[in-house]
């Protein structure tokens, strides 16, 4: 993957789980995870994917997740609409759901909260089902309208970069537990939500 893209874009930084950075002083910056969702891969679940994200500074304007055993696959560009392609079926765009009550909630792991557990908690008593596991996977569920909220931690760039498109172009929102724009340095929580509307309501249920 860094063979190629720096063979198409030379100038280009590359930012990757395994090989650290490469041409950091680099306006635009491709940010790589060729797997996401290793524990799913090395399982045999089809819930891994790899993600692909081009950043403007610290903004993500393309991204994209594949399945490649689904061959389901998820684009998105900043202003765009995201597409979608695969053999299951299913449509781009999130769903309305502006209440908490109503809500499909997901998560990967519990693990992955520690001390942010109890807060995880809270927002999954108020939701009508929580539901583990799913990585990169889930977040393309809830661009196609499946899922309506998810909220992980400890996420490291590469694992939200490329979401942060197909979600926006889904109809939907992804930002930090404050509801803020996901930063490279910020502290990796990250909330995902289909219906706008609940955010609000998700960032006081984690608080």
């Amino acid at each position: 993957m860094r063979a190629v893209l720096s063979n198409a874009c030379p100038d280009c930084g590359i930012l990757g789980e395994e090989f650290g950075l490469e041409r950091p002083t680099a306006r635009l910056r491709w940010v790589l995870d060729p797997i996401d969702g290793t524990r799913a891969f090395i399982s045999g679940r089809p819930t891994f994917g790899s993600l692909v994200a081009l950043l403007d500074g610290d903004s993500p304007i393309v991204g994209l997740i594949d399945q490649p055993v689904t061959k389901e696959r998820w684009i998105g560009a900043a202003g765009r609409a995201t597409q979608f392609s695969g053999p299951l079926g299913g449509r781009v765009g999130t769903r309305r759901c502006a209440s908490l009550q109503d809500a499909e909630l997901s998560a990967t792991s519990p693990e992955m909260f520690g001390q942010d557990l109890s807060h995880f908690q809270k927002l999954a008593a108020s939701v009508r089902r929580n539901y583990w596991g799913g990585d990169c996977y889930a977040y393309g569920l809830l661009a196609l309208g499946q899922i309506d909220i998810i909220v992980e931690s400890d996420l490291k760039p590469w694992d939200w970069a490329a979401l942060l498109p197909v979600i926006e172009g889904s109809g939907g929102r992804l930002t930090d537990w404050d509801g803020q724009p996901p930063r490279s340095d910020g502290d990796g929580r990250v909330i995902a939500v289909g219906d706008p509307t609940l955010l609000p309501q998700v960032i006081a249920a984690l608080r």
